[in-house]
């Protein structure tokens, strides 16, 4: 049965260093080549907006990262647990994304994506991201190969 959510109910919160246990495991169950944790440490010490979205048992739904430069807004990383996918809970995200890049004056987003991950190239196209390049072998990839990456962007 598909979970249907309250908004109004979750809690959509800046991720803090106590978050990154979870978050470092929520990003190893969903992506074949997952962040490391000081990547996501990293992240948090340059001053990036990290928000964490958590159910009202507290249990984390997913988040997103976002690093600023100018005026073009670059979501770094965006994920939802896998066991909830397809449930409108990353175009929550990637609405909660656009808003805070347009919060601090940004005129676009810009972001990149395995050419192999059809889901969120799907949902980037219909949400009006275009490809505007790509960026060749920028993944790592199974056996020791890389996987170029389809570079996006929304004017906002």
């Amino acid at each position: 049965m598909t979970q249907v959510w309250d908004l109004a109910r979750l809690n959509y919160e800046p991720m803090c260093e106590d978050d990154l246990a979870e978050v470092v495991a929520l990003e190893a169950c969903v992506y074949p080549h997952p962040w490391s944790r000081g990547n996501f440490v990293d992240s948090l010490a340059s001053g990036y907006q990290a928000w964490v979205l958590r159910d009202r048992d507290g249990t984390l739904l997913g988040y997103f990262l976002l690093m600023a430069i100018v005026d073009e807004a670059h979501l770094l990383n965006v994920a939802v647990s896998a066991a909830i996918q397809g449930q409108g809970l990353g175009r929550f995200l990637l609405n909660q994304a656009v808003a805070c890049a347009r919060g601090l004056g940004m005129e676009s987003v810009l972001l990149e994506v395995r050419p192999s991950n059809t889901r969120a190239l799907e949902i980037y196209q219909r949400y009006g991201f275009s490809q505007i390049g790509r960026r060749k072998a920028y993944y790592p990839a199974a056996d020791q190969q890389r996987e170029d990456a389809i570079v996006m962007r929304l004017d906002i």
